[in-house]
């Protein structure tokens, strides 16, 4: 199907991530109308700012690239240590494929409030998934002992950062399965009890 036979919403939508990607623009609305092939006014007229427009665009993302079916082995992971390690695996290795929208939005957002707005919707996403696997962790009594929910979420979201990903990966020269094989580990040793339930 050409990209002129897809659904208005879709062509914005795959024009905003295009655009991120590049980092050519800013991706303003009239960047993104332009490069959809419509009006401006028809952006408008599917998102109402461009706010809603960049976090739809990175939910189209992961729809497009199926996060869903990504996590599902953490989300069925049959013990908290299982689900935490399996959580590290599917957004470490998601995190490569998002990276250029990632960036942009990041580079972004200190004078973009509408890219701030974006990106902060997406990592709250994360930061959720870090909390269901320390909850899982809790409920297996697993948890280390001197760390609280709270605290753990926090740990882990940390480690996960797209940032500290870019910096491993990029500054340090990581390899990609050395980046999840040393999270996990780090993770394993932060956050998870040595005793057994």
């Amino acid at each position: 199907m050409s990209s002129t036979n897809l659904p208005t919403r879709t062509r914005i939508l795959d024009a905003a991530w295009k655009l991120l990607e590049s980092s050519a623009s800013k991706a303003r609305m009239s960047d993104i109308a332009k490069a959809a092939g419509v009006s401006r006014q028809a952006v408008y007229l599917h998102f109402p700012n461009r706010a809603e427009l960049l976090i739809a665009t990175t939910k189209h993302i992961d729809e497009a690239k199926d996060i869903d079916a990504r996590l599902a082995p953490s989300r069925n992971a049959p013990s908290g240590h299982d689900r935490l390690e399996r959580f590290i695996e599917a957004w470490g290795n998601y995190i490569p494929e998002i990276y250029g929208v990632a960036s942009a939005l990041m580079a972004m957002q200190d004078n973009d409030d509408e890219a701030r707005q974006a990106w902060g919707n997406r990592m709250q996403a994360v930061r959720e998934g870090c909390e269901a696997a320390v909850d899982a962790l809790i409920a297996d009594a697993r948890l280390a002992n001197d760390l609280n929910r709270q605290t753990a979420t926090d740990i882990l979201w940390m480690l996960l950062s797209v940032s500290n990903w870019a910096h491993l990966r990029r500054t340090c020269g990581w390899t990609q399965q050395t980046y999840i094989t040393q999270m996990k580990a780090i993770a394993r040793r932060t956050l998870v009890s040595v005793q057994a339930a």
